[in-house]
């Protein structure tokens, strides 16, 4: 389908970044990358078609700061800012300097962030859902499972059976998300009285599973939502059972590194003819990780015709990971895969 906007700031950085980058790519979208001095080579800088420095290493003085973004874009010449983290995409008051430097913020608005989704928080409650919120309500709705390292969501999966049937038993808020404005993706944390946790923007790790569940992409969903005109929308295919699985450098804060070996990237060859499998990777050989940020090294995703099988896909590529010249949780990952694959329960805390 034909997008409305012709080019974006790529709000963000690291394997999610490059991913959006590429993403736009695909979609013929102008992406312009922003980094700090730490971050002048990195790839999500290199995949795209312009990059713009924001400041010193510290997040707080780059990545995150609210004024730099904005002027970034001005300088920058985009018609829209494209929030990658949910640490962006729910930051109310970037929002707002957005819309007011006259630019299109691809989100929900600064005024519903304020109430449903200001602080940013990447759900990890153990079970929650997905979707694509439209005015018309919500659409590719998935539920999500996770299993959690440091309260960070690792692994990722749609329960057994679902896809089988696409059913699913949403709180009663969740009805009203369309209601309130939301627009765009939205990653839902459910409580155990089956009440609203937590309610996120962005390209979390869940949103993966969205897209091999669905068969479409996120980053397309989201330039969608800001269209002004009635049209055509992205279509999917039949659910299916997805998982996905994040990849972590496990180097001690503040200790740099360096990549030496090639992450997994792009499509890979699965297991079966009807298992999709996609891997997305933040770094390429020779590259170094200066031990200011969260060393996000990867994600892989997979879908096919029920969660245990997805599951094992993806066990296998993490599996088969060489050497990439810096300690990782692979094994650790692949061990919660692994009892996905066998049908265990998997431990969550």
């Amino acid at each position: 389908m034909a997008l409305e906007i012709e080019s974006v700031l790529v709000a963000g950085r690291g394997p999610a970044a490059s991913a959006v980058v590429s993403a736009c790519t695909r979609l013929g979208v102008k992406a312009v990358a922003v980094y700090s001095e730490a971050e002048r080579s990195a790839r999500h800088v290199r995949l795209a078609d312009d990059a713009v420095l924001l400041g010193p290493a510290p997040a707080s003085e780059s990545y995150l700061a609210v004024h730099r973004i904005v002027e970034a874009a001005r300088r920058s010449g985009v018609r829209a800012v494209l929030p990658v983290t949910p640490a962006l995409a729910g930051n109310a008051r970037l929002a707002a300097a957005v819309a007011d430097a006259g630019l299109l913020w691809v989100g929900p608005d600064a005024e519903v962030l304020e109430r449903l989704g200001g602080d940013g928080v990447e759900p990890a409650s153990e079970s929650g859902f997905l979707a694509w919120v439209t005015p018309e309500g919500l659409r590719f709705v998935t539920p999500v499972a996770r299993d959690r390292a440091a309260g960070i969501a690792r692994v990722s999966w749609t329960p057994e059976g679902w896809a089988a049937t696409g059913a699913l038993d949403l709180p009663p808020a969740a009805r009203r998300l369309a209601e309130v404005g939301w627009r765009g993706l939205v990653t839902v944390g459910i409580s155990p009285d089956g009440g609203l946790a937590e309610v996120a923007a962005g390209f979390s790790l869940d949103i993966a599973v969205l897209e091999r569940a669905h068969g479409v992409d996120a980053v397309e969903l989201a330039l969608s939502s800001t269209a002004t005109t009635s049209g055509s929308q992205p279509a999917g295919r039949t659910p299916r059972a997805a998982v996905a699985a994040q990849l972590r450098a496990t180097l001690s804060a503040g200790t740099p590194g360096r990549i030496t070996g090639r992450l997994p990237s792009g499509p890979q060859p699965g297991p079966a003819a009807d298992v999709d499998l996609v891997a997305v990777s933040g770094f390429d050989p020779g590259d170094r990780l200066d031990g200011w940020y969260d060393a996000l090294l990867g994600s892989v995703s997979a879908a096919g015709p029920d969660t245990r099988t997805a599951a094992a896909a993806v066990s296998g590529v993490l599996s088969a990971l060489p050497d990439v010249g810096v300690p990782h949780d692979g094994a650790d990952t692949s061990a919660v895969l692994e009892r996905l694959a066998i049908g265990s329960g998997v431990p969550t805390g």
